[in-house]
């Protein structure tokens, strides 16, 4: 992965970004009482696997590219899932010089908060990757925000990285949407053609190094534990880190 660097100042204004609402957050934590952690995060559910996924696989990596909202809630649940070998959250939808936190967090770039999936097809399909994006990830139905943030940057979208993955995606939504799994229509968009671009450093492993911010207890540690409930068979423990994979 390119080496991603960032000032200090870079940093302040990303959890600046947030902060208004992660006051509030932590007061209702704070009102809550111990123990008690009020989640507003989007509800989890059993869903069906895809009834159509990747045939017998031709090569040990594969790549998926996913937004469903905040990157750090994205990019930290499937760093819990097996045969996952990288999650690396950014940006993608819009072009190279937009790629930037503070300019993608205006709206305006054509960027959507994202993650880069790296996994191995022989332990974990491309259809149980979306499995996982959509019960347990984020809210598919909300268009043009999820959770607490709104903007077209946290827009649920998919990004496929060859035309079979764009067909498996389409099929998939269409079968949800028919089985009327959600409440109302799938909002994700399927967007080929469109590269990814890594995340400023600070915004990697946010979840793992960050467990006591308010914004990831209330929103994004909810997820982890649907993960580990709803897919048993795929959740591994020991979460695979950016910066880890580092020299």
């Amino acid at each position: 992965m390119t080496p991603m660097h960032e000032t200090p100042i870079d940093q302040a204004r990303a959890r600046l970004r947030r902060a208004a609402w992660c006051i509030a957050a932590a007061l209702l934590c704070a009102v809550a009482g111990p123990g008690v952690a009020p989640s507003a995060a989007e509800d989890a559910r059993a869903i069906p696997a895809p009834k159509l996924d990747e045939p017998a696989p031709g090569a040990a990596t594969e790549v998926a590219v996913l937004a469903g909202g905040c990157f750090w809630g994205v990019q930290g649940v499937f760093q819990h899932v097996q045969g996952v070998t990288s999650a690396v959250s950014g940006y993608a939808g819009g072009a190279k010089d937009m790629a930037q936190y503070d300019l993608v967090s205006r709206g305006t770039t054509g960027h959507a908060e994202s993650v880069k999936i790296t996994f191995d097809p022989r332990r974990i399909t491309y259809g149980r990757i979306l499995q996982v994006y959509f019960s347990v990830a984020h809210d598919p139905t909300q268009v043009d925000r999820q959770g607490p943030d709104a903007g077209t940057q946290y827009r649920s979208a998919i990004f496929p990285t060859d035309p079979a993955q764009a067909r498996i995606a389409k099929a998939y939504i269409a079968q949800l949407d028919a089985a009327h799994v959600f409440d109302a229509a799938i909002a994700t968009r399927i967007e080929p053609d469109r590269p990814f671009y890594p995340a400023e450093a600070y915004h990697q492993d946010f979840l793992t190094r960050n467990p006591t911010y308010p914004y990831i207890v209330i929103n994004d540690l909810p997820k982890i534990e649907n993960l580990k409930r709803l897919f048993p068979d795929l959740y591994r423990a020991e979460p695979v880190l950016v910066m880890a994979a580092r020299p």
